[in-house]
């Protein structure tokens, strides 16, 4: 991978790989674009294929976090951390406080949290060594449920989109995923009267998990779930799960879910929904809620529940205007989504070349 060439065509700022010989800790932190703020984005464990898999799922994560930041109104950045290992061997307090100092030598450039494979009881081993977490116990918490609740605010506008009315009530669903984000969001649609929900995960606690809380919601084998005849598929799984072999498989009108990069390749997977008359709500707006909620803890006034969850519901808009603007410029929604966040960083850009004192 020409790694200088990837960032110079995309904008990033930094690519930092470190290895901690005490733990074993091996990792890669990206920053994207500081123009809004600080970047702000999960740390992820998983067991790479090889070094280059990790190098362009952390930069494709980190620049996804730039434009979740500006798309979502905060004042934040995009970044992203991407570990290697098997978080069923690797993981411990010496582990996650080795973390905890190579996020304290960026010197608040990057701020971190919880993601796949990571939990917030490993962010307060980070903490021991940084300040530059959020996601704490104590304050906001696990993102997961906040996640999936902007998810659901955003299915419901992409069903007023679609077809004039936003209720659950009545409407099927599939879920691919149900380790964290798609569980909660499983719950939210059976509170809201879902009439039938589908769902797929390769993890055998999972999905033990969800059939013990959820009786009536019926597990399919992964590569059936994208040809179910439902209103809205809800990918909440890893990225790439869109791409040239599954999009001719889909019968949903909607694709609305939790997972990061669904698109294997934005722009041709995009127009390819936009041909099927799929409407696709962008992930990196859907999926804001849980950066919305730790970004609260940020706040001089400190972390608000109330307030973070009121922020949240408003993806339900956002995603209404997004919509309008692919409709206006007759452009796939991830094109369109990427128009609206680009215009905000550039606005504040500008608005920030002259110098104020504070």
């Amino acid at each position: 991978m020409k790694k200088f060439e990837y960032m110079e065509k995309h904008g990033y700022e930094q690519l930092v790989f470190f290895y901690d010989k005490t733990t074993g800790l091996k990792g890669i932190t990206c920053i994207h674009n500081t123009t809004l703020g600080p970047a702000l984005g999960g740390t992820r464990l998983w067991n790479y294929e090889d070094e280059e898999a990790a190098t362009l799922d952390v930069l494709r994560l980190a620049r996804g976090m730039t434009y979740k930041a500006a798309a979502a109104g905060l004042n934040l950045g995009g970044g992203k951390t991407v570990l290697f290992g098997d978080a069923s061997k690797v993981k411990s307090e010496a582990y996650f406080r080795a973390l905890g100092r190579y996020v304290q030598t960026l010197q608040g450039r990057y701020i971190t949290a919880e993601d796949v494979n990571t939990s917030t009881k490993d962010m307060d081993y980070v903490h021991m060594e940084t300040d530059y977490v959020v996601g704490l116990e104590g304050k906001s918490g696990n993102p997961s449920p906040v996640t999936a609740l902007g998810a659901y605010h955003g299915i419901r506008a992409s069903l007023m989109k679609k077809y004039g009315d936003d209720s659950v009530e009545g409407k099927t669903f599939s879920i691919q995923g149900a380790g964290q984000t798609g569980y909660y969001l499983i719950g939210y649609l059976l509170e809201a009267k879902a009439k039938k929900i589908y769902f797929t995960e390769i993890n055998e606690d999972h999905i033990k998990k969800v059939q013990d809380k959820y009786p009536e919601v019926e597990f399919v084998k992964p590569d059936d779930i994208y040809g179910l005849d439902v209103d809205v598929f809800s990918p909440c799984a890893l990225g790439g799960m869109l791409n040239d072999e599954t999009i001719p498989k889909l019968k949903a009108p909607i694709v609305a879910g939790t997972a990061n990069n669904i698109l294997e390749e934005e722009d041709k997977h995009g127009k390819m929904l936009k041909d099927k008359d799929i409407l696709y709500a962008p992930d990196f707006v859907i999926n804001a809620g849980g950066l919305i909620n730790v970004y609260n803890e940020l706040s001089p006034s400190g972390y608000i529940e109330e307030k973070a969850i009121r922020e949240v519901e408003r993806i339900y808009d956002r995603l209404l205007e997004i919509f309008d603007i692919a409709e206006k410029e007759d452009e796939h929604t991830q094109r369109a989504a990427k128009i609206f966040a680009k215009k905000r960083i550039e606005t504040i850009n500008h608005l920030r070349a002259n110098y104020v004192k504070r």
